[in-house]
Formats: structure tokens, sequence, C-alpha cells
């Protein structure tokens, strides 16, 4: 055979070929891309913003709120309506990123120098001659993943990005007359009297037959369905319980005590005063010479007398900072000093009064007061510590892959969760009567949407198979099947029969009010002076009287160009009402500071007004679109019938 293709090498390409080739054309037409990057949730000038890209930033922002607020209930975070806020600010920031690069937004040296310097965070970084200590800005960064010129080049971006709306937030103006003009409507006073015909009322005479409720029962039998529910299993991964699993021997915790015992008990610190007299090391030679020579003067001073150190301070250091507290620096370690400054006291011991030291600031005179060397913790005292960090550090490394090792288990075996459970010693842990929506009172990955909406996937009901390994927090994945699906059905009319004859009541009580009302207010609209109505109130948006909304916002805006004036207001299945306006009061005048602050806060909100537009116009402009459905607010997780 081998003879065969030697002799006939052409002949035996071209079959090849033949063979081959389709099979990867093939292959090629039936991978999906998108389905391996996940599908698109959202658009932004043609680019797209995938399933994981969304999970991954709601994940982070839930991290960060709450590393920021550690009390916030986690529930609130991971609700439909909070993860799609994460994807309205995600396609924001696109949109802005998109417009500074269009419009060649960019940020000069000198900016971004200004903004780190007016950082807080940085702030805290200088040391005491105002120079920035790099050590310790590196190891601030790197503890977000940062390296120096990743941050500034977020921050130049950032600052760029900012520009975009920056033209329309600075340039925002609501004149005075303006302002007055919608501020004294907004709060305009009027005196209305009630007539109110209240659902509940018009129910009591009502009494509904066996045949109205069977019939209102068949004509609302989603109003009483029991919700979809599942009986679950499933395997929680996180950094707790890989942790446990990690045995650190002794010979590893002397060797890490050994290696790292100065760090652990800390460095040694020193406290000193200082005489400074001011010379920049710009400064011309003769005024660094005049400043050398009264240090010097001052240091012979000094000498003659120790114990005047701090009065000679007091009334000669030009140190702002010290001079008050007679040159007092307080306690510092190595590298909060400049380096002449910090050698020479280094090299000092207690009550040591240094000769003249030159730094870029001036001349010092120094006196060393105290030193703090911290006592050396012994390797049995710090056993129990050095096993709890190593086991962190370890667990940190190791968890990747025990996370892919749990992802491909749940994966490989899908019919079970015990085969990944007893490799990785994990429970099998159980829940009962779980919905597809999270429920008031539940923590965990029962809390979790995505993780729900995984478990009810049809894949996961019909099959009973493994859900994906599902991220609910920072080094969480949860894994669950179902054992026991029960689909939502209609509670029987026994069960609900009286929830079914209370709705009856709610919904023909506020029909016979909506009826009545409307008949009185065509007749009192005739002849107002047949009316029948409450004593006269004032009502105002700041002033209610504790009526709904809906009727003191219709009080407000009814024709106030003919008194009096009528309207009626659908309550829903509170009834109806109908109020006639007698007169317009106009608001008592402000306080001069109230006026002042309103206007300021009616320019607020005009700017904002302004602004949003102009955004709205950036996402038309660079055709932003979410490709979700926003979410509707619940009232219930799932609307079973009252009253069961």
């Amino acid at each position: 055979m081998f003879d065969f293709i030697r002799k006939h090498t052409k002949w035996t390409m071209a079959l090849l070929f033949l063979l081959i080739v389709p099979s990867f054309i093939l292959v090629g037409m039936n991978s999906n891309p998108s389905a391996e990057k996940g599908r698109v949730v959202a658009k932004v000038d043609g680019v797209e913003i995938t399933q994981p890209e969304w999970d991954r930033a709601h994940l982070g922002e839930v991290d960060r709120l709450r590393s920021s607020m550690p009390t916030l209930d986690a529930k609130l975070l991971d609700t439909p309506e909070a993860r799609y806020a994460t994807l309205e600010r995600m396609v924001r920031d696109r949109v802005i990123a998109v417009a500074a690069e269009k419009l060649k937004l960019s940020t000069s040296d000198q900016h971004l120098a200004r903004e780190l310097q007016s950082s807080p965070e940085i702030a805290g970084l200088r040391r005491a001659d105002g120079s920035l200590d790099m050590e310790r800005y590196r190891q601030l960064l790197g503890a977000q993943g940062l390296s120096p010129e990743m941050f500034e080049a977020n921050v130049r971006s950032d600052l760029s990005r900012r520009q975009v709306l920056a033209g329309v937030t600075g340039s925002g103006l609501g004149s005075s007359v303006a302002a007055d003009l919608a501020l004294n409507a907004f709060f305009e006073k009027r005196e209305i009297q009630l007539a109110r015909f209240n659902a509940a009322d018009y129910a009591a005479k009502l009494s509904p037959s066996e045949s109205d409720i069977e019939q209102f029962y068949k004509a609302n039998e989603k109003l009483f369905q029991a919700p979809e529910q599942a009986s679950i299993e499933y395997v929680l991964l996180d950094l707790d319980t890989v942790t446990k699993g990690i045995a650190i021997n002794e010979a590893d915790l002397r060797t890490y005590y050994e290696q790292n015992a100065r760090q652990l008990t800390g460095a040694e610190e020193r406290r000193a005063s200082h005489i400074l007299i001011t010379a920049p090391v710009s400064a011309p030679a003769a005024q660094r010479e005049e400043a050398k020579a009264k240090a010097e003067a001052l240091l012979a001073s000094v000498r003659k007398a120790p114990d005047s150190f701090a009065d000679l301070a007091r009334k000669n250091s030009q140190d702002p900072g010290s001079a008050p507290s007679g040159g007092d620096l307080d306690f510092f370690g190595k590298g909060a000093m400049v380096k002449p400054f910090e050698d020479a006291v280094f090299s000092m011991h207690k009550g040591d009064i240094s000769d003249v030291v030159a730094s870029d600031f001036g001349y010092h005179i120094i006196k060393l007061t105290d030193i703090k060397v911290p006592k050396q913790r012994s390797f049995e005292e710090m056993k129990s510590t050095l096993e709890v960090d190593l086991k962190k550090q370890q667990a940190q490394k190791k968890f990747s892959e025990t996370a892919e090792a749990f992802s491909n288990g749940v994966y490989e075996q899908s019919d079970s969760l015990k085969p990944v459970a007893d490799r990785l010693k994990l429970e099998i842990k159980t829940a009962g009567n779980v919905l597809r929506q999270p429920v008031a009172g539940v923590a965990g990955p029962l809390a979790n949407a995505k993780f729900l909406n995984a478990l009810f996937s049809p894949d996961s009901i019909e099959k009973k198979r493994n859900t994906e390994a599902v991220e609910v927090g920072s080094n969480q994945l949860v894994s669950g099947r179902i054992v026991q699906y029960t689909p939502a059905r209609t509670l029987p009319l026994a069960e609900v029969k009286v929830s079914v004859r209370q709705r009856w009541l709610v919904q023909h009580g506020a029909e016979e009010a909506r009826k009545d009302g409307t008949a009185k207010l065509a007749a009192w609209k005739a002849a107002p002076a047949t009316a029948s109505l409450a004593a006269p109130i004032l009502v105002s948006r700041e002033q209610s009287q504790q009526l709904p909304a809906a009727l003191v916002d219709a009080a407000l805006r009814a024709d106030a160009s003919a008194l009096p004036s009528f309207a009626g207001i659908d309550l829903e299945a509170q009834g109806y009402a109908v109020v006639m306006v007698n007169k317009v009061v106009s608001r008592d005048p402000p306080a001069d500071d109230a006026v002042k602050q309103e206007r300021n806060q009616y320019g607020q909100q005009w700017t904002s007004a302004e602004t949003l537009a102009y955004y709205n116009g950036l996402k038309d402009r660079f055709k932003a679109e979410i490709l979700v459905a926003k979410p509707v607010v619940n009232q219930q997780n799932a609307q079973a019938a009252p009253g069961r």
C-alpha cells in the first residue's frame, strides 16, 4: 500500500484534498462564534457588548459595593433591575468613549498631573518633603492589578471622556425670571372641595352569587395560580472550601517565618525634631550660602545649650508644619523622608544632635529624640497567624485550578453532582419549593437570579441535568440540578374561593363607585350650586393633606381660567373622587436664602435635563441600543392566590 502511495503521490494528495478540505469547511460552518462569546445584549457604534461582559461588569460592581458597604443586603444587588442598571452604565460609558474618540478630545500632561496631584489617595503617599513615595504608589496600584502606566492611562482616558459632557454641564444656565416663574407655578396652592366615592363602601353593599364567583374565577385564572416550583440539589465551591483542604507543614511555616520575620513584626521607626532654614536647591548660590551660615550659627547655639533645641526651633525653624511644636516630626520609618535627612537620622543615637544636613529644601539641624524598635515575635507566638496567612495565599493560587476542575466536572458528568462533590470534597446541599425568582429572606446562591435562571432553563427542567458552573460572587461557583419539578398550575376554585370573592368585590365596588362618581360629576358641572362636597382645604405639592397623589395632581392641573372648575379622578381600586377648585392661592414669599437655593436647584435640574438630552443625541448618533428588555418591577415574585 505504501508503494502505491509513493508511486501515485499526486493522485493521493488530490484525494486527500477532496476528503479533508470539505470537512474543515463544514466544521467552520457549524461552529458558532457568537455562541462561544455569548449572546449580544447591546451595541454601540457597531461594537457589541456580550452577556459574559455584562455578567463580569455586574459582578465587579457588586464586589465594589459590598466592599464599600459591608452591611448592604446582597439581594438588592442581584435583582433584574440592578443588573439592567449596570448594562445601562456600560452603554453610557461606551457612548462617551466613542464620542471622545470621534471628537478627538485629549488630555494634556499638565492636566493629568493636576488631576493626580489633587487625588487624596495619592496625596497620602507623599513624603514630608512633598515627593511621591513611588514604592508605596506601585504597591497601591498593584493591589488593584494595575501598573502606574496603566493607571495613568485610565485617568487620562477618563479625563478625556469628561470633556464630552463638560461643555453642556458647564454652560447650563436657568435665568432667575424663568426659575421664579416655574417655581411659583410648581408651589402654587389651590383651595378645593372634595367628594370621595370609596370602593369599599360600595363593595359592602354587594353580594356576589355562586355563578358570579365562578365566572370571575374562569375569566381570571392567571390570578389564582401557584407558581412553578422545584426541589433541587446544588454544590458550592468557594475560597473557604478550598482553604479547608489545604494543610501546611511546620517546615513551610518556619521557612515563611524566617523569610518574613522583619516585615511581620514591623520596621524600626525613629522620632526626630529639626530646625529648617529654607533654601531650595534651585535658589542662587549666594542664598544657599547665607542659609547655610545661619544654620551653622544656630547649630553652635544648640551645641552650647542642647535643652534649648525646642525653643530655638519655634523661633527660627522655617518649617511651618513642625516649628510650632518645637520642630517635632513624630515617628517615621525609612522611606518617609528625603535621603540625606533619612541617612542622618538612622545613623544617630538617641539624644544626638546632627551637623548641618543639606537637602533639596535647605539646611537642617536634627535631634534624634526616640527610637522605636518593634519586638520580634517568636515563631511559636506567630504560628497560628502564619498558618492562616499561608493557607489564604495557597488557596488563592489553588482556586483557579479547582474552579476549572469544578466547571469541567459538572459538565462532563451532567446527570449527577456526586462525582464532582466526591472529587473536590464538597457538600451536596438540598432545597425545596425553589421559585424561578429570588424570594425574600433567602441568602446565598438561591438569592442569585443568574443561578435560578440556569436552574429553570428548559434543559435543566426536562433532562434534570446539572447547570453550568455559575459565578455568584467573588471566588464563588455553584452548580445545581432539579430533582423534582412542579409546573405552574391554576389552583382549584374550592381552595381559593375566599380570594376570588374578595377580588370580585374589589373590582365591582370600584366599578360602582366610578359609575356613581361620573354621574355626580356631570350633574354638578351642569349645576355647581347642587354639589355636595366636603369643607374647603388648601392643597399644594408641598402640602398634599395626605390625599392620593393622583388627586392632588388633578387638582393642580385643573383649568383655573373659569372657576369653580371640576375634575373627576379615577382612583382605581380605591374608587373615584370629584374635586372642585374654588380659587388659586399664590405661594408664600420664600426667604432670600431659600430663593437662592431654589434657583440653584432649578439651574441644576435644567442643566441635568440639557445633559440628558445631549447624551440621548449621542446615543442616536452612535446607534447605541440595548437588545434586552427592561425589567418590570414585580410586586410579587410569583403571584400566588392571596389567602392560600
